[in-house]
């Protein structure tokens, strides 16, 4: 751009001066920079979420009956409660990946939601495989007593 000619509407040529070159090329420097940042920061949050990742957890799969440990604080003391139960969906990965666990509690469907990677959760058990056909079990929740029952798998 420095010395090339622009024709104004009026016809007349105008050369534009060097100043202006050094300013572009500052420009696509502080643009290859702020890339090369969002690079690194990009891998610094994959391997901050690399490092929270238990590595520890069993294979889930959809229609397992679980016993998940939950930590619970109660002022200053903490116990696990156990919560167990049918998974009825996963969703996500990695670090964010969640199942969510129904039971039938006094006569009452209960979901619950747990971020597996979460330093809540103490322990995860997986009770019997279940043999299901479908990716998420949101039918259970229309169904009662006996209705509600998943076979059991044992191939895995």
């Amino acid at each position: 751009m420095a010395k090339e000619k622009q024709e104004n509407e009026s016809g007349t040529s105008i050369k534009i001066d060097e100043p202006t070159d050094e300013k572009v090329e500052t420009k696509a420097n502080n643009v290859v920079s702020e890339t090369t940042k969002k690079i690194s920061c990009y891998s610094f949050i994959k391997e901050f979420e690399s490092e929270q990742v238990k590595k520890e957890l069993p294979e889930i799969y959809v229609g397992d009956t679980v016993k998940v440990g939950v930590r619970i604080t109660e002022g200053n003391k903490e116990r696990v409660q156990p919560y167990e139960g049918v998974v009825i969906a996963k969703r996500h990965g990695g670090l964010n990946q969640t199942i969510t666990v129904r039971r039938i509690f006094q006569g009452i469907g209960v979901e619950r939601v747990f971020m597996l990677h979460s330093p809540q959760i103490a322990s995860l058990k997986v009770e019997r495989r279940g043999k299901v056909r479908r990716a998420k079990l949101f039918y259970l929740r229309d169904r009662v007593g006996k209705a509600t029952r998943v076979k059991q798998r044992f191939d895995r």
